[in-house]
């Protein structure tokens, strides 16, 4: 018998026997490669998500460090006359810097929030002038810091809780964000970059100053602004500035029954023949298109929200019309709306947005504005929309808060200029007053609405791109300086 052509070889039992256990080995292997690299993920996961929720959180402190800025009205006081850079971001934790890191504390960073010893948040202040910042605005600063403050914060957390880094002996990791936010008023701004606010309120005023230099005028009475600049800057309660004026609105227009036009009593100004103490006159803007009114049951005036557009735009938003601050003849007034007595159309909307119950009186529901006070102090009514109900989260009444359905915008036009009436008028609008509306009263035979300035803005007459929100001094976040 022939021998095979194919001989397979015989298997070498000792050769063999030394491959033993390598597979083992390799999977061993795999498996600390592969726990190595779900930790490496999830620490790379964990810092991703930690390093987003510090950027929210920086986002929205410096916002609302800017918010508490413009609400302040140190814009409204560019020389700081009156001390009020110190009193909103100056010495040691001020109320800007409280709302910064308030806010920062409602962000949770990789689980934990402000107040915590792993988290730091640090606020400055800055200008384009200075933009290295500093902790304290109040000092060191380019005297153009109240014309376009320039918050920046910064937050850091700290011993963030990691798995893979262990191995080189690091028990945690930390992860830093930073934004800036600034308010700018246009007033003195050069170039002149005019704002054009929306949801202003329907009520135009002369460039009149009902309260100028200390008391209430008779016949020469100061200016809101002038040529893009504040005339009066500073703070009322520290004897000198606009800011914290407080006195009545009166619809310029005589009584007549509803649907009537508004024929004027006398050319818009202060301390007229309507109404008594110190007082403005004004007339009603142009507003064609519905509004967005946002009405509570509980206040019966704004059963009449939806008469008209007009008293839409009061009582809630209006979208629609753009207020064009600096361009000439840019908007209209209208008397063929008439708000003033007997109608009481911005008399309604006004207690409807401010949620009061009653007219002529402050507590009936409405947020509080403390007088006499700087910085300001507005604190949440019965009616607030802030108040913590059953079952949900919010503040408890009297809770001192920075936002309000109270503070409203109102334009200024320029009044040497034009003369209103009988029907339509072009105006050109040079400025806007930021106010808190204290109480309205259509009991009386002239339907009041009594303010007090929070902030003024003056603007050119050149036409420029626009800044555009709901406050004449709005706020932005911005590329870091």
């Amino acid at each position: 018998m022939l021998p095979p052509l194919i001989r397979r070889p015989r298997k070498n039992a000792s050769h063999c026997r030394g491959e033993r256990g390598v597979t083992i080995a390799l999977v061993a292997g795999s498996i600390v490669a592969m726990i190595g690299l779900a930790a490496l993920s999830i620490d790379v996961g964990t810092l991703y998500q930690a390093s987003t929720e510090a950027q929210r959180a920086a986002d929205a402190a410096a916002l609302a460090a800017a918010r508490v800025i413009s609400l302040s009205g140190i814009t409204g006081d560019p020389a700081n006359l009156s001390g009020s850079w110190q009193k909103i971001c100056g010495g040691a934790n001020p109320p800007a810097a409280q709302a910064a890191s308030a806010v920062a504390g409602q962000n949770p960073i990789g689980g934990l929030s402000v107040p915590n010893a792993s988290i730091t948040v640090k606020v400055t202040y800055s200008t384009a002038v200075t933009p290295a910042g500093s902790a304290d605005c109040s000092s060191g600063l380019d005297p153009t810091f109240a014309t376009n403050p320039i918050v920046t914060v910064y937050v850091q957390r700290k011993g963030l809780p990691t798995s893979f880094a262990r191995i080189w002996g690091q028990t945690g990791s930390s992860v830093s964000a930073t934004a800036s936010a600034e308010a700018f008023n246009p007033s003195g701004s050069d170039p002149v970059t005019p704002v054009s606010p929306r949801c202003v309120k329907p009520w135009i005023v002369p460039n009149i100053d009902p309260t100028g230099a200390g008391g209430t005028c008779t016949g020469n009475c100061m200016q809101f602004v002038n040529n893009g600049s504040i005339v009066n800057g500073g703070i009322a309660a520290s004897g000198i500035g606009v800011i914290g004026e407080t006195f009545t609105l009166v619809a310029d227009c005589n009584p007549k029954p509803p649907g009537s036009a508004c024929t004027l009593v006398e050319p818009p100004k202060a301390n007229g023949s309507l109404g008594t103490g110190a007082r403005l006159d004004y007339v009603p803007g142009q507003v064609l298109n519905p509004s967005i009114a946002i009405a509570s049951g509980a206040v019966s005036a704004c059963s009449d929200v939806t008469v008209n557009p007009y008293t839409e735009a009061v009582a809630g938003c209006d979208q629609s019309t753009v207020y064009q601050c600096g361009v000439t003849n840019g908007n209209i007034v209208d008397l063929s709306e008439n708000p003033g007595p007997l109608r009481n159309d911005s008399v309604n909307g006004a207690q409807c947005l401010i949620n009061a119950n009653a007219s002529g009186t402050v507590n009936s529901g409405q947020d509080v504005l403390v007088q006499n006070a700087y910085p300001f102090q507005i604190q949440a009514g019965s009616n607030s929309a802030l108040l913590l109900t059953t079952g949900t989260t919010g503040i408890a009444q009297n809770s001192e808060i920075t936002s309000s359905p109270s503070i409203v915008s109102l334009p200024i036009y320029d009044n040497s200029a034009t003369l209103i009436g009988p029907a339509t008028s072009q105006v050109t609008i040079i400025g806007f007053l930021q106010v808190f509306i204290n109480w309205v009263d259509g009991t009386t035979n002239v339907g009041e609405i009594n303010v007090t300035v929070m902030n003024v803005a003056a603007c050119g007459s050149t036409t420029n791109p626009a800044v555009t929100g709901t406050s004449p001094v709005p706020i932005r976040l911005i590329t870091t300086p």
